[in-house]
């Protein structure tokens, strides 16, 4: 019986409890407008773009106000608002709503002239939008004041936003800059000096760059042994060492090196021998500099007056001794300008690698190019390139003016001695 009585009990007063009453408004959209270059869909951070809250109304509510609270970290204005309500069978008659809106901090009021009482969507459009820059869900909040009360709009759906970079934000905010849109309206600046894209390619770049000057600083020191090598052997008095470094040299000088990448490339993988784009890359180079450096040395070792050899093997030493203590390190010391030269010329010879993809200082300036069709990118890349021939060059040219100066103040104390030697 008591059990029967609780039951009883509970019934009754579900029954007297007061009826929860229908929400007066109900979310049926909220979204950003898409606004990457790239891909039609994403909204990015930082960018100019707009919120769209669109939520339905029963028949008779009378909601006089509503309030949007829109996430610290973006930014909106009020000047373009569009406010319309969408009614009929189909919600395709579009009726104009008055209102007065006010912002109190990330809080947008709208109050309503009169209020709304016809069912429909009522469809709000927040223009100069910029979302935060380091993108993530965005979620926009509502509270709508009725003739029934105060109520939060329940179940909004976030606004999924893409993160930019600092870049890509700076070149944005230079985009909506007067004096950028007004340089951008000539069509060889905007083509060719773009700050907008400047900005943008310059970091991408820089990884291209790195990976140029990877490139280098690997294949160039490697191929100095190998030169020296080629160097001996073509000044040995054994024919076939003579004739070994000779045809190497020349095929290998001969031959344009962008010819020698291909072979390597696309030969090698039909070969069956597979290497990684980058130690290939560095392999190629290397091989190619070699033979030219081989050239600096020769010459080098020829320039030494035969005299240093002479003195060297009369005090007991080997020709192997006389060549290593004796003849190359002058050698280096004579050569190191036109190391230098060789080495700006390989640099700069590494873009050949874009062509068989190593993504080096072209090969990302030309990704680029090809997203914008700007040439931007490749001036970029230019910049990069001359960062390292410019001082380079300047050492080259101290390096020979030293050069000039000790050989000249040799010859001077040469002629020096020779004076006192005749007096005597």
């Amino acid at each position: 019986m008591r059990v029967v009585a609780l039951c009883l009990m509970s019934c009754l007063m579900w029954l007297a409890a007061p009826a929860t009453p229908a929400h007066a408004m109900e979310i049926v959209n909220c979204t950003g407008r898409p606004n990457s270059d790239q891909d039609k869909t994403s909204i990015m951070g930082a960018t100019q773009s707009r919120i769209t809250f669109v939520a339905s109304i029963a028949e008779g509510e009378g909601v006089e106000e509503l309030t949007l609270h829109i996430p610290d970290g973006t930014t909106f204005g009020t000047d373009d608002l569009q406010v319309t309500l969408l009614t009929g069978e189909n919600l395709m008659t579009r009726n104009e709503v008055a209102y007065n809106a006010t912002v109190d901090g990330q809080d947008l009021v709208l109050e309503f002239d009169e209020p709304i009482t016809q069912a429909g969507n009522l469809n709000i459009i927040v223009y100069d939008v910029y979302f935060p820059q380091e993108g993530g869900d965005v979620q926009v909040e509502a509270t709508y004041v009725a003739a029934a009360g105060t109520a939060d709009v329940d179940d909004i759906p976030a606004i999924k936003v893409t993160g930019i970079s600092g870049p890509e934000a700076l070149s944005q905010w230079l985009a909506d800059q007067a004096w950028v849109q007004a340089w951008n309206s000539n069509r060889f600046l905007r083509l060719f000096f773009d700050p907008t894209i400047l900005v943008t390619s310059f970091p991408v770049v820089l990884n291209g760059f790195f990976m140029s000057v990877g490139v280098v600083a690997l294949a160039f020191p490697l191929g100095i042994p190998l030169a020296l090598v080629l160097a001996l052997m073509r000044l040995s008095k054994f024919f076939l060492w003579r004739g070994i470094a000779t045809t190497y040299v020349n095929l290998m000088r001969g031959t344009p090196l962008f010819l020698q990448i291909y072979v390597a490339f696309f030969g090698l993988p039909l070969a069956g021998i597979d290497v990684p784009n980058f130690p290939l890359g560095v392999i190629v180079l290397m091989l190619n500099s070699g033979a030219y450096m081989c050239e600096i040395f020769r010459a080098g070792i020829l320039s030494i007056n035969k005299g240093q050899n002479e003195a060297a093997r009369s005090l007991g030493m080997s020709r192997v001794q006389t060549m290593l203590h004796v003849i190359i390190p002058q050698m280096f010391r004579l050569v190191i300008p036109n190391l230098t030269n060789e080495f700006i010329t390989l640099y700069k010879d590494s873009s050949l690698l874009a062509a068989v993809g190593v993504m080096e200082l072209v090969m990302y300036a030309r990704t680029i190019v090809a997203t914008t069709g700007s040439i931007t990118p490749y001036i970029v890349a230019a910049v990069f390139y001359l960062v390292i021939t410019l001082p380079l060059s300047r050492v080259t040219r101290h390096l020979e003016e030293s050069l000039r100066g000790h050989r000249s103040r040799k010859r001077k104390r040469a002629a020096a001695a020779a004076k006192e030697a005749s007096h005597a």
